[in-house]
């Protein structure tokens, strides 16, 4: 019985020590592995914040292009029927849209959501006001009915897309 007691008396302040070396190379090693998680998500904001803003400003430039007021003065010609100036702008929008395509990468998907919302509604503007206008309708018709759809329209999908997607910047600020 002695011998259980001695043995005891020896053993369990060895198995508290062995514990609580445990804990501490245990917390050491939590804490150098949660800095190294600290310094790589560091410099990889370094890295990504620079390329996601560049992102934001191209999608911010193809709504800028896009937008009546802008693409319609650079895409229209005297001599264009109403049905020229319609196949020209939407070709335009869609070229604009799929070179900027790998944006989406960096931005979240609610803000790619507006954006591609507000190419598909104004591509549908489009085509609806070509719908509406007589078959020899010349260009200046198709703008200005163009352009009288964009001042009706209550909810432009455009400037709410640029709105969103500013206030997404400011977030990352």
């Amino acid at each position: 019985m002695e011998m259980v007691y001695d043995l005891l008396k020896i053993t369990i302040p060895a198995v508290l020590v062995l514990y609580s070396t445990y804990l501490m190379v245990r917390s050491y090693f939590t804490k150098q592995m949660d800095e190294l998680h600290l310094t790589l998500r560091h410099k990889n904001q370094e890295t990504v914040l620079p390329v996601r803003m560049q992102a934001y400003e191209r999608v911010c430039l193809l709504l800028e292009r896009i937008t009546p007021n802008n693409l319609i003065p650079r895409v229209n010609e005297k001599e264009m029927t109403a049905g020229q100036l319609q196949a020209v702008m939407v070709s335009e929008i869609r070229s604009e849209m799929n070179h900027n395509l790998s944006q989406q990468v960096y931005m979240s998907d609610d803000a790619w959501i507006y954006v591609k919302s507000a190419v598909e509604q104004l591509i549908s503007m489009i085509n609806e006001s070509a719908n509406e206008l007589p078959g020899d309708a010349t260009s200046l018709d198709l703008a200005r009915k163009v352009f009288e759809k964009n001042m009706a329209n209550q909810t432009d999908t455009i400037s709410g897309a640029l709105t969103f997607i500013k206030s997404e910047i400011r977030e990352l600020f």
